[in-house]
């Protein structure tokens, strides 16, 4: 009973939010409740939802304020010289662009924050497709899928929940995965290729205005009134500051980016006025990614207080067939992609990996090789309603989050067979037992 609901409840949501009979938030809002209500968990529903929006709070607060900051640093026109030099680069051809933008975006992926990398691209990239009517999606999933294959860094997430759930050595656990995600990089840059060449043939010949250089006649990102060139040195090194101390883990993101915050606007905008605009200015950007936080939390909190998570583990677990005991590792490899889409990163590490790799080390397969492939899923798993920094992305990008999901989701399957298919090929992990 418990399983069906589990399952009919991630189906309905789907379909409500990628027909758009509902946005984002209402669907993780109401959705999980109606379920809830169905499953007879009544009057308990409420703290189990109180806890998921404990859970996902830091990040709710970490978000708000990474966008305050790089907001203010995009007003006050730090990011002007790296667009005037990006334009310099790519000129006006559609393909260079797109290209372009993957390779930015996973340059700025190094420090393994999401949110950090959206914000930048996009900021840089952003007015160039806009000028140039080339599509917003494509600026999205370009950049998710740099992201996708940067999120296996130590420093990201999966990999680390993935060692310390199975007692491996991080080490261990990202070396092996290194020429895998190269080749992963270089499907994703063939693929910013194919895309932007289909752009190419969408616009035709792309006539900017009369200039001595590509980037003039184009839109910079700040505006005249609100930038700050006499400051971009003393925003640069603030900016190095926050994410030396971010990369190093001294300090809570959320605790950074507060105070990060405070000193961008007091810097810049002295005035109250000035400040109060700029507050006001953000806001827009600010509310609806953090209502959808929220909202998220709602959904994971039903879907973890009432044991959704654990019977959706269980039939799949209980379902496999004897046969493809020898191929667990791939097996892993494919389960972690919709496991990692459906919930959360925490819950199929921490719960369904071990289970796993117990089942593995039946049949001689190491807690390393099953832990390598469960990281094949994070080239889809930034594509999940449940992965807050991804309503930051479309947010930023402008486009809905149920266009993305469609446009982007088949290039990050392709993804994730690529990378299969290089860990099998380069015996990162074994086909068979």
């Amino acid at each position: 009973m418990l399983t069906a609901l589990a399952y009919t409840m991630i189906i309905v949501f789907m379909a409500l939010i990628m027909t758009k009979r509902l946005s984002a938030m209402i669907a993780l809002i109401l959705v999980p409740i109606v379920f809830g209500l169905i499953g007879g968990f009544g009057m308990g529903l409420g703290p189990m939802m109180l806890e998921g929006i404990k859970k996902l709070a830091p990040t709710g607060v970490m978000l708000m304020f990474a966008i305050l900051y790089f907001g203010i640093m995009i007003d006050a026109g730090l990011f002007d010289p790296a667009v005037r030099w990006i334009l310099a680069l790519v000129g006006n051809d559609p393909c260079k662009i797109v290209m372009g933008t993957f390779v930015l975006a996973t340059c700025v992926s190094l420090d393994g924050d999401g949110s950090t990398t959206y914000m930048i691209t996009c900021a840089a990239m952003l007015p160039l497709y806009q000028r140039l009517g080339i599509s917003r999606l494509v600026l999205a999933c370009v950049i998710m899928m740099a992201g996708g294959n940067m999120n296996i860094l130590p420093w990201g997430g999966p990999t680390a929940r993935a060692a310390s759930a199975l007692g491996v050595d991080v080490g261990t656990l990202f070396v092996p995965m290194i020429l895998p995600m190269v080749i992963t990089g270089a499907w994703g840059l063939f693929v910013a290729w194919l895309l932007g060449q289909r752009e190419k043939r969408r616009l035709g010949h792309i006539e900017l205005p009369v200039a001595a250089h590509p980037a003039e006649g184009l839109p910079l990102v700040a505006d005249a009134t609100t930038a700050r060139p006499h400051l971009i040195w003393v925003n640069l090194g603030l900016t190095i500051g926050l994410m030396t101390l971010l990369v190093m883990g001294t300090f809570p993101l959320q605790v950074l980016f507060m105070v990060a915050a405070a000193i961008a606007l007091m810097i810049n905008y002295p005035n109250l006025g000035e400040q109060k605009d700029r507050l006001e200015a953000h806001a827009a950007n600010i509310v609806p990614v953090v209502a959808l936080i929220f909202a998220a939390g709602i959904f994971v909190g039903v879907l973890s207080g009432t044991k959704m998570v654990d019977a959706i583990a269980a039939s799949v677990i209980a379902g496999l067939p004897n046969w493809l005991e020898p191929y667990l590792a791939v097996v892993t490899a494919v389960l972690s992609v919709p496991f990692t889409f459906f919930i959360s990163n925490d819950a199929f590490y921490f719960g369904i990996l071990p289970i796993l790799a117990k089942a593995g080390a039946v049949h001689g397969f190491t807690a390393a090789e099953i832990g390598r492939a469960s990281l094949i899923g994070q080239q889809v798993h930034l594509l999940s309603p449940l992965v807050a920094s991804t309503y930051l992305l479309v947010g930023l990008a402008k486009v809905e989050f149920g266009d993305h999901q469609r446009f982007t989701l088949l290039w990050a399957m392709s993804a994730a067979v690529v990378m299969l298919a290089a860990t099998l090929l380069l015996g990162v992990i074994p086909l068979a037992r």
